[in-house]
């Protein structure tokens, strides 16, 4: 475990990344093309490459707890917050453009991209294996779940295309191969780790670059929306504590604190997407966006703080 004060360092690195990546696109180094590229290149290489490399381990009894935890921690979590959110949002005065987005804004935290970033730092690669299970049901949900909010058509959603998307895909195969006698030749298995590790970096100048496509003058505007800062409170904080009842079920702390970090990870870039998908505010998602991921800068660590306090409350006991 890291301390407070070396976390909040590897955090500031991370930040210091997303900062380049922001002046980058800023001064027209990455174009809006530049940015598409960077997206595919992590969701169809370095991300699939990482998830497979930090699978290639030998299957244990105790991997398999942990696995069983994080799993009944995740369905937990997005039964939970999306029934929440949708009560939530039937009382909301909003656009029927906008109430999509602040649901999904509240339910969808980035844990694709800062996720894994944040995930390495606490754990190294054990904490990929950690994210990558505790994802696997998010990322079913995300696909499914967060198009029909959209479309309110379940007929919408390409099953294939979700069953097929590259995150579900590598993870089911990195299974596949727990379960068997094989693993990965010395050759295979440097090269996914070469590419692997790109992700780290690469996804945090993607957020930097998607930051900046917010202009400050409309940002600081929509910051007197009180619906942005409740969906933000909601996502970083409020959510994540759902999951404190499981501190006293025996869940081992390092299992417990991927799945609560990872929880409070900032909205998706995704429900951008989906709104010049399938329509909805995109103005409005991309203030959500930026507000969060902005606030995580203090949000993340402060939660941390308050985990290894938890933790160390329990040692006394």
């Amino acid at each position: 475990m890291l301390s407070s004060g070396l976390f909040f360092q590897e955090m500031l690195a991370l930040y210091i990344i997303a900062v380049l990546g922001y002046a980058a696109r800023k001064k027209q180094i990455l174009t809006q093309e530049s940015v598409r590229v960077i997206t595919q290149i992590l969701l169809y290489m370095t991300l699939p490459a990482l998830i497979l490399h930090s699978l290639n381990i030998e299957l244990s009894i105790a991997y398999l707890k942990q696995f069983s935890w994080l799993m009944v921690m995740s369905a937990y979590i997005l039964v939970l917050t999306a029934v929440i959110a949708g009560r939530l949002n039937k009382s909301t005065n909003l656009s029927p453009l906008q109430k999509p987005v602040y649901e999904s804004l509240i339910l969808f935290g980035n844990q694709g991209f800062i996720g894994y970033a944040v995930s390495f730092i606490l754990l190294g690669e054990e904490g990929i294996i950690y994210l990558t299970v505790f994802n696997i049901f998010y990322l079913l949900f995300i696909w499914a779940y967060g198009i029909h909010l959209f479309t309110k058509n379940k007929n919408t959603v390409n099953w294939k295309a979700v069953l097929l998307n590259p995150g579900i895909f590598s993870t089911s195969l990195g299974f596949v191969l727990m379960f068997v006698p094989f693993t990965w030749p010395s050759f295979i298995a440097a090269a996914l780790e070469s590419v692997g590790t790109m992700t780290v970096p690469l996804s945090m100048i993607l957020i930097g670059a998607l930051v900046a496509n917010v202009t400050l003058k409309d940002f600081a505007i929509s910051l007197t929306n009180m619906y942005l800062w409740k969906a933000a409170l909601l996502r970083l904080l409020a959510f994540p504590m759902l999951l404190l009842p499981f501190a006293m079920l025996g869940v081992p702390f390092h299992v417990f604190l991927i799945a609560v970090i990872v929880s409070a990870m900032p909205s998706a870039p995704t429900i951008c997407i989906y709104c010049e998908k399938y329509g909805g505010d995109s103005q409005f998602a991309s203030f959500g966006v930026m507000l969060t991921t902005l606030l995580c800068i203090l949000t993340i660590p402060l939660l941390y703080v308050f985990l290894n306090a938890i933790q160390h409350f329990a040692g006394l006991l």
